[in-house]
């Protein structure tokens, strides 16, 4: 029992690569979700300003 010896070197880390650029479908998909993200907002300020979403009226229980 030698210690650390034996099994598998670890294999060194790779360089990390380097950002060439951003082509035209990385900013189609950025401008997307930018669009996306303002309609949930304005989504979410109409719907905060009213009651609730789903007017169901009175809930019955299950008891009879």
């Amino acid at each position: 029992m030698s210690g650390r010896e034996g099994g598998k070197k670890k294999p060194l880390k790779a360089p990390k690569k380097q950002n060439k650029g951003e082509d035209d479908d990385d900013m189609a998909f950025k401008q997307k979700q930018k669009e996306d993200q303002k309609a949930l907002e304005a989504l979410k300020a109409r719907a905060s300003g009213k009651g609730p979403l789903a007017g169901a009226g009175i809930k019955k229980s299950g008891k009879k």
